[in-house]
């Protein structure tokens, strides 16, 4: 009677294992996308802190992208 009991309680065990594996799949699905949403907002701050810089950065080269050639056309 014993060794019939045995698998009956594995069953219940073997029941665990297999939502367990879908729940850590389901957090590391969440963890994945969290590290997305982090990094995408990072990216955005960078990007707005520098965008008065690489304005007046882009502004400046324009400048001397024109002017130089007709300074040395004269």
């Amino acid at each position: 009677m014993a060794e019939e009991a045995k698998p009956a309680e594995a069953k219940p065990a073997a029941r665990r294992a297999i939502r367990m594996a879908a729940i850590n799949g389901m957090v590391e699905g969440m963890r994945y996308k969290g590290q997305i949403i982090a990094r995408s907002n990072k990216y955005d701050s960078a990007t707005m802190g520098s965008g008065l810089v690489g304005f007046a950065f882009g502004i400046l080269l324009s400048v001397i992208i024109i002017l130089v050639p007709v300074i040395l056309l004269r």
